[in-house]
């Protein structure tokens, strides 16, 4: 039987930054917040409809998502405020930089929702509370910003302080999403780590369906085929916006007549013939190979 080993002494207590890992992992598991996240999540997916819109906030022109790097103009901002509110003779300065950072939220929510509609349960759960907290700390610096302009500097100062300790847990929540649950990376895997150089024996050209995208493995990595007539495209399968199984995704034409397939789980769309996206939410181009077919019919592939 297994037991979980006490790395503790008797009578002692956890530090208190495990303390705080075990309350942010719990909120992947709050189904509580589940019947708020379906309301929001099906407003947002009918408000914003797939097109250049939705693909700008996801950040497809990018190349990576947007959100992220949009968070530092209002973290920025409001950081550097809260070191002039300590200083003498800055209050137009301060009051500036809190009207710079509420400027600069707003594509930055407007970036965060898109991300977060398209996002599985349990990242959507601590996403949640994530905009609550950054929503709480843009609440707050209105405020200061408010009582700054009505010469009430003191009330600015002390609504700036309490909306940074509110952006600062906003903060804590973004990181665990990024770097623990890995929302906004690239879940594709990584061939060039992964696959040896060279070409490989995949599987005879005369077992795969024509139009159809199958999914075969090279060694413990599974990839997408499609064969269209004498042409195979093959992909990495795990698509890079969240894993999802492209080769039980749709085959579509794009307007420029280039074949395309769409992921089954949120819906980004790649071009087979080297992996570009042509809609989010994903951003990281889809891993390819480049194929040959043998004399004796064996298709091979080598990655690009």
């Amino acid at each position: 039987m297994n037991r979980r080993v006490n790395i503790f002494r008797r009578g002692s207590r956890p530090p208190a930054s495990a303390r705080l890992a075990d309350v942010t992992e719990g909120l992947e598991h709050a189904r509580g917040l589940d019947r708020t996240i379906r309301v929001l999540s099906t407003t947002v997916r009918r408000t914003l409809r797939p097109g250049p819109v939705k693909d700008t906030l996801h950040g497809v022109p990018f190349g990576h998502p947007a959100h992220p790097p949009l968070t530092d103009v209002p973290i920025g901002m409001w950081l550097s405020a809260a070191v002039l509110d300590l200083m003498p003779g800055t209050r137009r300065a301060s009051q500036a930089l809190v009207a710079a950072g509420l400027a600069g939220a707003v594509p930055t929510v407007l970036t965060g929702i898109a991300d977060w509609s398209a996002m599985h349960r349990e990242q959507q759960r601590v996403g949640l509370v994530h905009a609550t907290a950054t929503a709480t700390a843009g609440m707050l610096y209105s405020a200061s910003l408010l009582a700054r302009y009505q010469g009430r500097d003191a009330a600015g100062r002390a609504f700036g302080f309490a909306g940074l300790g509110a952006l600062f847990a906003g903060t804590y929540l973004g990181g665990h999403l990024a770097f623990r649950q890995a929302a906004g990376a690239s879940h594709a895997d990584q061939l060039a780590h992964l696959v040896p150089l060279g070409w490989h024996d995949l599987c005879a050209v005369d077992e795969l369906p024509d139009g159809w995208p199958v999914a075969r493995r090279l060694g413990y990595i599974s990839l997408f085929v499609l064969r269209r007539g004498g042409d195979v495209h093959v992909l990495a399968d795990r698509c890079s916006h969240l894993a999802g199984p492209l080769h039980q995704g749709r085959i579509i034409t794009d307007d420029n007549a280039d074949t395309c397939v769409v992921c089954p789980w949120h819906g980004s769309t790649f071009r087979v013939a080297d992996g570009s996206v042509v809609h989010g939410p994903a951003t990281a181009r889809q891993p390819t190979f480049e194929t040959r077919v043998t004399e004796e019919g064996v298709l091979q592939v080598k990655p690009v």
